[in-house]
């Protein structure tokens, strides 16, 4: 057989008077793309302006008022901050080598909802002049509560187990974000259209599962293919 004709997927290796032929591994499945959009039916209640005036160097920062976050929506009936994971149909991931970053700016936390997997480091930073007292409220790892002063380095924490985490400030009670433990690196949170995006998913069924701090999650299988797998959900809210 001409040399030009070996296939690109073999090595040639000259051994004394023989050739042998190495075949490379087989590559791996390309990984799809899950894609979709997170919408809601009904009334949303109303976010109100966060009065921050017991503050006023966090105050002076927000013009007009920051409003609170709890169901944050978007033009046509689109929710934000909504978290969309693979909650099963995959073995649990050991945490990645980089870590998570949570901000303190302007007496908010940023991001309001922050995902992470298990025992991945997490640092939480403040840039602001005035104290804040971190108080997250977990079911199923430790609670803790720790006071950061203005200049503080960042406080290192981790978790052991799977959970949404809420979490407050002692000082500022408008202050209020979450943590999304989770097992699975396939995640992502929705943007003020209600779109997201999971990247690198192997072939494979899954369950698909779209997490809302103020309504029960919502789940669906999904089959993801080499290709974009299309899933959207849609939350019922209510006013309160």
């Amino acid at each position: 057989m001409p040399w030009k004709h070996i296939i690109a997927l073999s090595v040639l290796v000259l051994v004394g008077s023989s050739l042998l032929v190495l075949s490379a591994p087989p590559a791996a499945p390309a990984g799809g793309t899950i894609t979709g959009k997170v919408t809601y039916t009904g009334t949303p209640p109303k976010m109100k302006p966060i009065d921050m005036s017991k503050e006023p160097v966090c105050n002076q920062q927000h013009n007009p008022p920051e409003k609170t976050q709890t169901v944050v929506t978007g033009a046509n009936n689109a929710l934000e901050y909504v978290v969309v994971y693979i909650s099963a149909g995959e073995k649990p991931s050991g945490p990645p080598s980089a870590g998570v970053r949570y901000d303190q700016k302007g007496c908010m936390y940023i991001p309001h909802v922050l995902p992470m997997l298990v025992n991945q480091d997490l640092k939480i930073y403040t840039d602001d002049p005035v104290a804040h007292n971190i108080h997250p409220l977990p079911k199923l790892n430790a609670e803790w509560n720790k006071s950061q002063p203005p200049g503080a380095p960042a406080i290192d924490a981790k978790w052991e187990k799977a959970e949404f985490i809420a979490v407050k400030c002692n000082i500022h009670p408008w202050m209020h974000g979450y943590f999304a433990v989770l097992e699975t690196p396939h995640y992502a949170v929705t943007d003020e259209n209600g779109n997201y995006t999971i990247s690198g998913v192997p072939p494979g069924k899954y369950t698909l599962t779209a997490w809302q701090e103020s309504n029960s999650p919502i789940s669906k299988e999904v089959t993801v293919t080499a290709g974009e797998t299309k899933a959207d959900f849609t939350f019922k809210v209510l006013p309160y």
